[in-house]
Protein backbone atom coordinates (compact mmCIF):
# COMPACT_ATOMS: atom_id res chain seq x y z
CA UNK A 1 0.00 0.00 0.00
CA UNK A 2 1.09 3.57 -0.64
CA UNK A 3 0.43 6.33 1.89
CA UNK A 4 -1.80 9.09 0.51
CA UNK A 5 -1.24 11.59 3.32
CA UNK A 6 1.05 12.21 6.28
CA UNK A 7 0.27 14.18 9.39
CA UNK A 8 -0.31 13.84 13.10
CA UNK A 9 -3.19 12.87 15.34
CA UNK A 10 -3.50 15.42 18.13
CA UNK A 11 -5.57 15.21 21.29
CA UNK A 12 -4.71 17.65 24.03
CA UNK A 13 -0.93 17.97 24.07
CA UNK A 14 -0.43 14.43 22.76
CA UNK A 15 0.91 14.22 19.22
CA UNK A 16 0.77 10.95 17.23
CA UNK A 17 2.56 11.07 13.84
CA UNK A 18 0.71 8.88 11.33
CA UNK A 19 0.60 7.83 7.69
CA UNK A 20 -2.81 7.53 6.04
CA UNK A 21 -3.75 4.73 3.62
CA UNK A 22 -6.98 3.98 1.74
CA UNK A 23 -8.59 1.03 3.53
CA UNK A 24 -10.69 -0.16 0.60
CA UNK A 25 -10.20 -0.83 -3.10
CA UNK A 26 -12.43 -1.34 -6.12
CA UNK A 27 -12.39 -4.72 -7.88
CA UNK A 28 -15.17 -4.02 -10.39
CA UNK A 29 -14.57 -4.97 -14.02
CA UNK A 30 -13.28 -1.91 -15.88
CA UNK A 31 -15.36 -1.05 -18.95
CA UNK A 32 -15.09 1.75 -21.52
CA UNK A 33 -17.50 3.17 -24.07
CA UNK A 34 -17.51 2.30 -27.79
CA UNK A 35 -19.56 3.31 -30.83
CA UNK A 36 -22.29 0.65 -31.21
CA UNK A 37 -22.12 0.85 -35.02
CA UNK A 38 -18.42 0.06 -35.51
CA UNK A 39 -16.90 -0.57 -32.07
CA UNK A 40 -14.74 2.56 -32.19
CA UNK A 41 -13.52 3.80 -28.82
CA UNK A 42 -15.34 6.87 -27.46
CA UNK A 43 -12.88 9.39 -26.02
CA UNK A 44 -13.44 12.65 -24.24
CA UNK A 45 -11.24 15.68 -24.74
CA UNK A 46 -10.91 18.88 -22.70
CA UNK A 47 -11.52 21.57 -25.33
CA UNK A 48 -11.39 25.30 -24.65
CA UNK A 49 -14.59 26.94 -25.88
CA UNK A 50 -12.71 30.12 -26.86
CA UNK A 51 -9.88 28.83 -29.09
CA UNK A 52 -11.18 25.31 -29.73
CA UNK A 53 -7.84 23.78 -28.66
CA UNK A 54 -7.41 20.64 -26.56
CA UNK A 55 -6.10 21.77 -23.16
CA UNK A 56 -3.55 19.67 -21.21
CA UNK A 57 -4.75 18.76 -17.73
CA UNK A 58 -1.79 20.64 -16.19
CA UNK A 59 -3.07 23.88 -17.74
CA UNK A 60 -6.56 23.61 -16.27
CA UNK A 61 -7.64 25.69 -13.27
CA UNK A 62 -10.97 25.77 -11.44
CA UNK A 63 -13.38 28.68 -11.36
CA UNK A 64 -16.46 29.91 -9.54
CA UNK A 65 -19.23 31.71 -11.42
CA UNK A 66 -21.97 33.59 -9.55
CA UNK A 67 -23.87 34.34 -12.76
CA UNK A 68 -22.30 37.75 -13.30
CA UNK A 69 -18.62 37.34 -12.48
CA UNK A 70 -16.11 34.53 -12.71
CA UNK A 71 -13.27 33.96 -10.25
CA UNK A 72 -10.41 31.68 -11.33
CA UNK A 73 -8.83 29.64 -8.53
CA UNK A 74 -5.36 28.22 -9.14
CA UNK A 75 -3.67 25.31 -7.37
CA UNK A 76 -1.57 27.88 -5.49
CA UNK A 77 -4.76 29.54 -4.24
CA UNK A 78 -6.01 26.24 -2.82
CA UNK A 79 -2.63 25.42 -1.29
CA UNK A 80 -2.64 28.81 0.48
CA UNK A 81 -5.78 27.99 2.50
CA UNK A 82 -4.93 27.51 6.21
CA UNK A 83 -6.92 24.27 6.45
CA UNK A 84 -5.14 22.83 3.41
CA UNK A 85 -1.73 23.64 4.90
CA UNK A 86 -2.56 21.96 8.19
CA UNK A 87 -1.22 18.43 8.63
CA UNK A 88 -3.16 17.73 11.80
CA UNK A 89 -5.98 15.30 12.50
CA UNK A 90 -7.50 17.04 15.51
CA UNK A 91 -9.53 15.06 18.04
CA UNK A 92 -12.44 17.30 19.01
CA UNK A 93 -14.33 14.90 21.29
CA UNK A 94 -14.80 11.30 22.39
CA UNK A 95 -18.34 9.94 22.09
CA UNK A 96 -20.10 6.64 22.92
CA UNK A 97 -19.64 4.36 19.93
CA UNK A 98 -23.35 3.59 19.66
CA UNK A 99 -24.06 7.28 18.96
CA UNK A 100 -22.39 7.09 15.53
CA UNK A 101 -25.15 6.80 12.92
CA UNK A 102 -24.10 4.17 10.36
CA UNK A 103 -25.83 6.24 7.67
CA UNK A 104 -23.19 8.95 8.06
CA UNK A 105 -20.15 6.67 7.59
CA UNK A 106 -18.23 7.29 4.36
CA UNK A 107 -14.67 6.56 3.18
CA UNK A 108 -12.35 4.49 5.41
CA UNK A 109 -8.59 4.92 5.94
CA UNK A 110 -5.94 2.99 7.86
CA UNK A 111 -3.53 4.91 10.09
CA UNK A 112 0.04 3.68 10.54
CA UNK A 113 2.36 5.09 13.25
CA UNK A 114 5.02 7.28 11.63
CA UNK A 115 7.63 7.56 14.37
CA UNK A 116 10.46 5.53 15.87
CA UNK A 117 8.27 4.55 18.81
CA UNK A 118 4.58 3.62 18.38
CA UNK A 119 3.89 4.17 22.10
CA UNK A 120 1.56 7.17 21.65
CA UNK A 121 -0.30 5.33 18.86
CA UNK A 122 -0.77 2.21 21.02
CA UNK A 123 -1.81 4.32 24.00
CA UNK A 124 -4.59 5.99 21.99
CA UNK A 125 -5.70 2.63 20.58
CA UNK A 126 -5.89 1.01 24.02
CA UNK A 127 -7.68 4.03 25.46
CA UNK A 128 -10.40 3.80 22.80
CA UNK A 129 -10.75 0.05 23.45
CA UNK A 130 -10.92 0.42 27.22
CA UNK A 131 -13.41 3.28 27.26
CA UNK A 132 -15.52 1.92 24.36
CA UNK A 133 -15.47 5.39 22.84
CA UNK A 134 -15.06 6.66 19.31
CA UNK A 135 -12.96 9.76 18.69
CA UNK A 136 -14.52 12.44 16.50
CA UNK A 137 -11.77 14.16 14.54
CA UNK A 138 -11.48 17.00 12.06
CA UNK A 139 -8.89 17.41 9.31
CA UNK A 140 -8.39 18.65 5.73
CA UNK A 141 -7.82 16.26 2.83
CA UNK A 142 -7.99 16.90 -0.90
CA UNK A 143 -9.39 20.42 -0.69
CA UNK A 144 -12.14 19.58 1.75
CA UNK A 145 -12.54 19.75 5.52
CA UNK A 146 -13.48 16.33 6.81
CA UNK A 147 -15.24 15.16 9.92
CA UNK A 148 -14.36 11.58 10.80
CA UNK A 149 -14.75 8.82 13.35
CA UNK A 150 -11.53 7.33 14.72
CA UNK A 151 -11.98 3.76 15.92
CA UNK A 152 -10.07 0.53 16.43
CA UNK A 153 -10.00 -2.43 14.04
CA UNK A 154 -7.79 -5.22 15.33
CA UNK A 155 -4.46 -3.57 16.18
CA UNK A 156 -4.97 -0.67 13.77
CA UNK A 157 -6.57 2.74 14.12
CA UNK A 158 -9.14 3.35 11.40
CA UNK A 159 -10.30 6.77 10.28
CA UNK A 160 -13.77 6.78 8.72
CA UNK A 161 -14.98 10.04 7.27
CA UNK A 162 -18.48 11.16 8.18
CA UNK A 163 -21.07 12.96 6.13
CA UNK A 164 -21.92 16.42 7.43
CA UNK A 165 -25.32 16.70 9.10
CA UNK A 166 -26.78 18.70 6.18
CA UNK A 167 -25.66 15.99 3.70
CA UNK A 168 -28.07 13.44 5.16
CA UNK A 169 -31.56 13.93 3.77
CA UNK A 170 -34.54 14.25 6.06
CA UNK A 171 -37.25 11.78 5.17
CA UNK A 172 -41.00 11.58 5.74
CA UNK A 173 -43.16 8.95 4.04
CA UNK A 174 -46.90 9.64 4.36
CA UNK A 175 -47.64 5.91 4.04
CA UNK A 176 -45.89 5.33 7.38
CA UNK A 177 -48.22 7.77 9.12
CA UNK A 178 -51.12 5.40 8.67
CA UNK A 179 -51.89 3.16 11.69
CA UNK A 180 -50.90 -0.48 11.11
CA UNK A 181 -52.12 -3.40 13.23
CA UNK A 182 -49.57 -6.16 13.80
CA UNK A 183 -50.85 -9.28 15.55
CA UNK A 184 -48.85 -11.14 18.19
CA UNK A 185 -48.82 -14.21 15.93
CA UNK A 186 -47.29 -12.22 13.08
CA UNK A 187 -44.61 -10.92 15.41
CA UNK A 188 -43.96 -14.45 16.66
CA UNK A 189 -43.60 -15.85 13.14
CA UNK A 190 -41.42 -12.93 12.08
CA UNK A 191 -39.15 -13.51 15.09
CA UNK A 192 -38.96 -17.22 14.20
CA UNK A 193 -37.92 -16.28 10.67
CA UNK A 194 -35.20 -14.01 12.05
CA UNK A 195 -34.02 -16.83 14.33
CA UNK A 196 -33.88 -19.29 11.43
CA UNK A 197 -31.58 -16.90 9.53
CA UNK A 198 -29.45 -16.01 12.57
CA UNK A 199 -25.70 -16.45 12.20
CA UNK A 200 -22.34 -14.82 12.95
CA UNK A 201 -21.47 -12.40 10.18
CA UNK A 202 -18.58 -13.54 7.98
CA UNK A 203 -18.03 -11.05 5.12
CA UNK A 204 -15.76 -13.52 3.29
CA UNK A 205 -18.76 -15.82 2.80
CA UNK A 206 -20.32 -13.32 0.38
CA UNK A 207 -19.27 -12.48 -3.16
CA UNK A 208 -20.28 -9.91 -5.77
CA UNK A 209 -22.48 -12.10 -8.00
CA UNK A 210 -22.94 -9.36 -10.58
CA UNK A 211 -19.19 -8.93 -11.14
CA UNK A 212 -18.67 -12.70 -11.34
CA UNK A 213 -21.46 -13.00 -13.90
CA UNK A 214 -20.02 -10.05 -15.83
CA UNK A 215 -16.61 -11.76 -16.00
CA UNK A 216 -18.31 -14.99 -17.15
CA UNK A 217 -20.17 -13.01 -19.81
CA UNK A 218 -16.95 -11.39 -21.07
CA UNK A 219 -15.09 -14.73 -21.21
CA UNK A 220 -17.99 -16.39 -23.03
CA UNK A 221 -18.19 -13.60 -25.61
CA UNK A 222 -14.42 -13.73 -26.13
CA UNK A 223 -14.67 -17.45 -26.86
CA UNK A 224 -17.98 -17.58 -28.72
CA UNK A 225 -18.37 -14.11 -30.20
CA UNK A 226 -21.81 -13.50 -31.71
CA UNK A 227 -22.72 -17.16 -31.13
CA UNK A 228 -22.93 -16.47 -27.40
CA UNK A 229 -26.08 -17.93 -25.82
CA UNK A 230 -27.22 -16.39 -22.53
CA UNK A 231 -29.43 -19.32 -21.49
CA UNK A 232 -26.65 -21.82 -22.23
CA UNK A 233 -24.11 -19.85 -20.20
CA UNK A 234 -26.22 -18.83 -17.22
CA UNK A 235 -29.20 -21.17 -17.44
CA UNK A 236 -32.84 -20.14 -17.58
CA UNK A 237 -33.83 -17.95 -14.68
CA UNK A 238 -37.31 -16.93 -13.71
CA UNK A 239 -37.81 -13.22 -13.12
CA UNK A 240 -38.91 -12.23 -9.66
CA UNK A 241 -42.31 -10.58 -9.86
CA UNK A 242 -41.60 -8.29 -6.89
CA UNK A 243 -45.32 -8.14 -6.19
CA UNK A 244 -46.78 -7.25 -2.81
CA UNK A 245 -47.34 -10.17 -0.45
CA UNK A 246 -51.06 -10.32 0.27
CA UNK A 247 -51.19 -13.19 2.81
CA UNK A 248 -48.44 -12.10 5.21
CA UNK A 249 -49.04 -14.92 7.71
CA UNK A 250 -48.78 -17.61 5.02
CA UNK A 251 -45.67 -16.00 3.58
CA UNK A 252 -44.04 -15.94 7.04
CA UNK A 253 -44.90 -19.60 7.71
CA UNK A 254 -43.58 -20.70 4.33
CA UNK A 255 -40.40 -18.66 4.78
CA UNK A 256 -39.71 -20.16 8.22
CA UNK A 257 -40.23 -23.70 6.92
CA UNK A 258 -38.03 -23.10 3.87
CA UNK A 259 -35.22 -21.57 5.95
CA UNK A 260 -35.32 -24.37 8.53
CA UNK A 261 -35.29 -27.01 5.81
CA UNK A 262 -32.28 -25.37 4.15
CA UNK A 263 -30.45 -25.13 7.49
CA UNK A 264 -31.28 -28.78 8.20
CA UNK A 265 -29.91 -29.89 4.84
CA UNK A 266 -26.68 -27.95 5.29
CA UNK A 267 -26.28 -29.32 8.82
CA UNK A 268 -26.73 -32.88 7.54
CA UNK A 269 -24.16 -32.28 4.82
CA UNK A 270 -21.70 -30.93 7.37
CA UNK A 271 -22.33 -33.86 9.71
CA UNK A 272 -21.87 -36.46 6.97
CA UNK A 273 -18.70 -34.69 5.88
CA UNK A 274 -17.36 -34.78 9.43
CA UNK A 275 -18.18 -38.49 9.76
CA UNK A 276 -16.44 -39.37 6.50
CA UNK A 277 -13.41 -37.34 7.63
CA UNK A 278 -13.33 -39.35 10.89
CA UNK A 279 -13.43 -42.64 9.00
CA UNK A 280 -10.50 -41.84 6.70
CA UNK A 281 -7.71 -42.14 9.34
CA UNK A 282 -9.12 -45.52 10.41
CA UNK A 283 -8.83 -46.82 6.84
CA UNK A 284 -5.24 -45.62 6.58
CA UNK A 285 -4.39 -47.24 9.93
CA UNK A 286 -5.82 -50.61 8.86
CA UNK A 287 -3.74 -50.54 5.66
CA UNK A 288 -0.63 -49.79 7.65
CA UNK A 289 -1.23 -52.79 9.89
Amino acid sequence: MRAIWKGALTFGLVNVPVKVYSATEDHDVSLHQVHAADGGRIRYQRICEIDGEVVPYADIDKAYDDGERTVVLTSDDFAALPSERSREIEVVEFVPTEQIDLLTLDKAYYLEPDSKSPKAYVLLRRTLEQTDRTAIVRFALRQKTRLAALRVRGDVLVLQTLLWADEVREVAFPSLDEPVKISSKELELSASLVDSFSSDFDPTAFTDDYQQELRTLIEAKLEQGDAFDTAETFGAKADADGGEVIDLMEALRASVEKSRAARGASSNDAASGAKSAEKKPAKKASKAS
